[in-house]
C-alpha cells in the first residue's frame, strides 16, 4: 500500500490570517474560497460569518461574499466605465460602483486588448487589475460591456452662488445640477462631461463633473462634441509621436527602382497628404492590341508602422481618419501620413505598386505587384487635372499634360467600358460640402461637381483594391476584404411595396442583381421622383463592412473586392498591404501569425471605427448648420421630405444639406396615419397627406445648434395621395368602417347606455 504524504499545513485562522489571505489572493477571495483555504467546515462557518462581517464594520474590509477585499482596492476582475482621459489622451476608467466611504474613487489608465473590440470613452468594461512597470496599477479590457447610460456631453451653466446645472447636447436627456464643489474647475460655458448617479429625488437629478472637454464658444466647439460623444481618439500619446518621430526614411533594400516612371498624383486641392499616384501607357504588346497598362503606387505604410509598435497599437485603436468641416483626426502622426509617407513632388518615397494590363475591351487581363522606390513627377489637383484635359485656362505643364494625363484618360475611357459592363449600382447622390469662415462657422454649402478626374482616380483604385484581393487568394493568404451583402429580404419587400405606388416593378424570382435597381433608377431620371427613389433604393442597401470571410461586394456587383489604396487613413488597408508583403515575400514587415489569427476581431473593431466615424462626421455637419440657421427661426425654405415616421416628417433643406422634423401633431387639425409600406402620411377624414420624396416649403419654428436639431412647421398644404397607395386606402376603409360601426344596432345601444 503507497505511503501517504504529508498532509499540507492549514493556516492559523484568525483576523490577521484572513486579511493577509484576502490581500495575497485578489482573485479568489469569495467566502468559500476563504473557507476552503482555512479548512471550515460545518458550525465553524457561523464563526467565518461573523468575522467577516465584524471586519466590515470596522471598515477593515469591503465587497461581498461572492468577493471580498480591502477598503481602497479593487477586485482582480471588475466593472469600470471609462470616463476621461489623461494628458497624453490615454483612457481612463473608474468603479463602476464604489462606496464612497472607502475613500476616493480610482482612476486606472486603460489597456485595450487586441482580441477583443475596442473600448471607447462613455463605454462599460469588464477589466483585469494589473500592475504596471511603476508599480501603480491599470485596467485591461477583458470585454466591453455596454455604452455608459450615466454620462452626460452638455454646456454647464454656472451658479453666482456656485454649482450649476448643465444643458445637455443630446435633446432626449434632460438637465442635471451640478453642486457647489462638484464643478471639477468648469466656468460657466464650458462643454463638461457629467456623471449622473442614479438616485430617486424629486426635480432635476443631481450630477457631477468628471471632465472639461472646452469652451463651447470655441471655433471648434463643435467637431469636439463629435469627437467626445463618440469616444473618438484624438490625441495621440506621446510614446506613439515618439515612435513616429524616431522613424527614418525607407532605403532601397527589397525595392525595385521605379524613380523613372513618371507617376503622378491626382488629388483634392486642399489634400495635405498624398497617398497614391497613377500612371498610363499604350501596350506595345503584339498580344495586347488597344490595350494600355496602368500603374497603381500606394505609399508603403507597413515599411513604417510595424505590428507590435506603439504606432500600429494606435492605428488599429482608430481604424481610420475622421473629416470633420473644421479637422482632419489622422489615424497616424503627420510625420508618417503628411511626411514620410505623403508621395510629394520630386521626392523620392517607398511605395507599393501594382502594374495592370488592360485588354482592348477594357477588361484586366492581368497584374503583377512590386514593392517599389518612386518619384511622384507632379502634384495636380481634380480641377486643374481637369481643365488641362479640356483645354480651358489652367497652369499644368503642356509635357504633363500630353506625356501623363492623356494617356491616363485613354485609360480610363477603356476601362469605363468594361465597368459599365460589368453594372454596378449607380445611385445619383449629390455630395455636399460646408464652406467654413475664419471663426470655423458655416460660410455656403456647395456641391461640388463630379468631374472625369474623380472617376478615373475612382476607377483606377477599384482595379488596384481587386488585384490585390485576387493576389492574396491565389496565394491563399489571409486578409480583411471590403464585402457588401445583398439587400434584406424584408427591406426588398418593403421597396417593392413602395415602387407599387409609382407602378414601378420590382422583380420577385431570381437573385437581384444591381443593374435590376439600375433599371428602376433609369426608369425615374430626370423625373419628379428621381431623388426620392435614388433614397429610398441606397436604405434598401446592406452596409459594407470588413471580414475575413469573403461574401463578394453586392453594389460593385465584384466576385472579391479588398481596400489596397489608402493606407495612410485606413487601417483596412495597411493589413491587406501587410498580407501582400507576406504572400509576396516582399520583406520582414508582413503580416503576422498573430495577426492573422486575430483577424475577425480586427475586423470587427475596424467595421465598428467606421460606423463611428460616419456619425461623428454626420452629426457635426448637422450641428454646424443648425448653428447657421439659428438666427433665420421664423424664416421660409424649400425643402424636401427625405424620412416619414410615425412619429411625424424629416425634412432636407437642399440648398444646406440639412434635416429638421415637423411633428404629426402640429400637421392638421384630422388624425394622421403612418404608411410604412408606402412612406406616407395621411389624413384619416381626407385621405390627403405628403410621402416620402415630396417638395415641400417648411418654416423654421425651432433650432438647438448644440444638438444638431430643427423643428420646421410644414407650409405645404397635404395633396391626394395616388389611389394606388396603402395609406388612401386604409383612411378610406377607416372612415367607412367608423360610419358603419356608428350606425350599427350594438353602436346605438352602447350611445343609450
Amino acid at each position: 500500500m503507497a505511503r501517504k504524504g504529508p498532509r499540507s499545513q492549514t493556516p492559523e485562522f484568525n483576523r490577521e490570517s484572513v486579511l493577509r489571505f484576502i490581500a495575497d489572493n485578489p482573485g479568489r477571495s469569495s467566502k468559500r474560497d476563504i473557507a476552503k483555504a482555512f479548512d471550515i467546515k460545518g458550525d465553524r462557518r457561523i464563526v467565518l460569518k461573523d468575522l467577516l462581517a465584524d471586519l466590515q464594520a470596522e471598515g477593515l474590509l469591503s465587497g461581498s461574499r461572492k468577493s471580498f477585499q480591502r477598503p481602497g482596492e479593487l477586485p482582480s476582475v471588475t466593472v469600470l466605465e471609462i470616463r476621461s482621459r489623461d494628458a497624453d489622451g490615454g483612457l481612463l476608467a473608474e468603479p463602476a460602483e464604489w462606496d464612497e466611504t472607502q475613500g476616493e474613487r480610482p482612476r486606472l489608465p486603460v489597456r485595450q486588448n487586441d482580441r477583443t473590440q475596442t473600448a471607447g470613452l462613455g463605454e462599460r468594461i469588464l477589466a483585469k487589475i494589473e500592475d504596471a512597470e511603476d508599480g501603480t496599477k491599470l485596467a485591461r479590457v477583458i470585454r466591453v460591456l455596454q455604452k455608459s447610460r450615466s454620462l452626460m456631453l452638455g454646456v454647464f451653466r454656472a451658479d453666482k452662488h456656485g454649482g450649476g446645472r448643465v444643458e445637455p447636447v443630446e435633446r432626449k436627456q434632460n438637465e442635471i445640477l451640478i453642486r457647489p464643489g462638484d464643478e471639477n474647475g468648469a466656468r460657466d460655458g464650458d462643454l463638461v462631461e457629467a456623471d449622473t448617479p442614479k438616485q430617486k429625488r424629486l426635480g432635476l437629478a443631481l450630477g457631477r463633473i468628471v471632465e472639461v472637454v472646452g469652451s463651447s464658444g470655441s471655433e471648434r466647439a463643435i467637431s469636439a462634441i463629435a469627437l467626445h460623444a463618440h469616444g473618438i481618439p484624438h490625441i495621440f500619446p506621446e510614446n506613439v509621436l515618439s515612435e513616429a518621430d524616431a522613424a527614418t526614411a525607407a532605403t532601397m533594400e527589397n525595392r525595385e527602382d521605379w524613380r523613372s516612371l513618371p507617376l503622378v498624383t491626382i488629388d483634392p486641392v486642399d489634400a495635405k497628404d498624398h497617398d497614391d499616384a497613377v500612371h498610363a501607357v499604350h501596350d506595345e504588346d503584339p498580344a495586347n492590341p488597344g490595350g494600355m497598362i496602368v500603374t497603381v503606387a500606394i505609399a508603403d505604410v507597413s515599411a513604417y508602422v510595424r505590428s507590435g509598435t506603439k504606432l500600429d497599437a494606435e492605428a488599429r485603436l482608430r481604424g481610420n481618419s475622421v473629416y470633420f468641416p473644421d479637422r482632419v483626426v489622422p489615424m497616424l502622426p503627420e510625420r508618417i501620413s503628411n511626411d514620410l509617407c505623403s508621395l510629394k513632388e520630386g521626392v523620392d518615397r517607398p511605395a507599393l505598386a501594382v502594374r495592370m494590363v488592360i485588354g482592348g475591351d477594357g477588361r484586366k487581363r492581368s497584374h503583377s505587384f512590386h514593392r517599389i522606390m518612386m518619384t511622384s513627377r507632379a502634384k495636380l489637383a481634380y480641377e486643374a487635372a481637369q481643365a488641362a484635359i479640356d483645354d480651358t485656362p489652367n497652369e499644368v505643364a503642356d509635357e504633363v499634360r500630353e506625356t501623363m494625363l492623356r494617356p491616363l484618360w485613354d485609360a480610363y475611357r477603356l476601362v469605363s467600358r468594361a465597368r459599365d459592363a460589368r453594372g454596378p449600382l449607380a445611385l445619383e447622390l449629390p455630395e455636399r460640402k460646408l464652406k467654413l469662415d475664419e471663426t470655423g462657422r458655416v460660410k455656403h454649402v456647395v456641391t461640388p461637381e463630379r468631374l472625369d478626374a474623380h472617376r478615373l482616380i475612382e476607377e483606377f483604385m477599384i482595379l488596384a483594391n481587386v488585384s490585390a484581393a485576387e493576389t492574396l487568394e491565389a496565394k491563399r493568404q489571409a486578409l480583411i476584404y471590403r464585402v457588401h451583402d445583398t439587400p434584406a429580404l424584408a427591406k426588398l419587400e418593403s421597396l417593392r411595396e413602395f415602387l407599387k405606388t409609382l407602378e414601378i416593378s420590382l422583380a420577385k424570382s431570381g437573385a437581384l442583381r444591381p443593374s435590376h435597381f439600375n433599371g428602376i433608377l433609369q426608369q425615374v431620371k430626370a423625373t419628379d421622383h428621381e431623388s426620392l427613389v435614388n433614397e429610398v433604393v441606397l436604405r434598401t442597401q446592406s452596409q459594407a463592412v470588413y471580414q475575413p470571410e469573403n461574401i463578394g461586394h453586392f453594389g460593385l456587383n465584384l466576385a472579391r473586392y479588398a481596400h489596397f489604396t489608402s493606407p495612410i487613413r485606413r487601417y483596412a488597408d495597411l493589413i491587406v498591404h501587410r498580407a501582400l508583403v507576406t504572400a509576396l515575400d516582399l520583406g520582414d514587415d508582413g503580416l503576422t501569425k498573430a495577426e492573422e489569427a486575430d483577424l475577425v476581431e480586427t475586423a470587427e473593431a475596424i467595421s465598428q471605427a467606421e460606423r463611428r466615424a460616419m456619425a461623428a462626421e454626420r452629426d457635426t455637419v448637422d450641428r454646424l448648420i443648425a448653428h447657421f440657421l439659428a438666427d433665420q427661426v421664423g424664416e421660409d425654405f424649400a425643402g424636401r421630405i427625405t424620412g416619414v415616421t410615425r412619429a411625424g416628417l424629416f425634412v432636407a433643406l437642399p440648398a444646406y444639406g440639412a434635416d429638421g422634423f415637423v411633428p404629426i401633431s402640429t400637421l392638421g387639425a384630422e388624425y394622421f396615419r403612418h404608411d410604412e409600406a408606402a412612406r406616407t402620411i395621411a389624413g384619416e377624414r381626407s385621405g390627403k397627406g405628403w410621402r416620402l420624396g415630396d417638395a415641400v416649403e417648411v418654416r423654421i419654428v425651432d433650432v438647438v445648434p448644440l444638438a444638431g436639431s430643427m423643428q420646421f412647421e410644414m407650409l405645404t398644404e397635404p395633396r391626394a395621395l395616388p389611389r394606388g397607395t396603402q395609406s388612401f386606402h386604409k383612411a378610406q376603409r377607416s372612415t367607412r368602417n367608423h360610419q358603419r360601426a356608428a350606425k350599427s344596432p350594438g353602436a346605438k345601444a352602447r350611445k343609450r347606455r
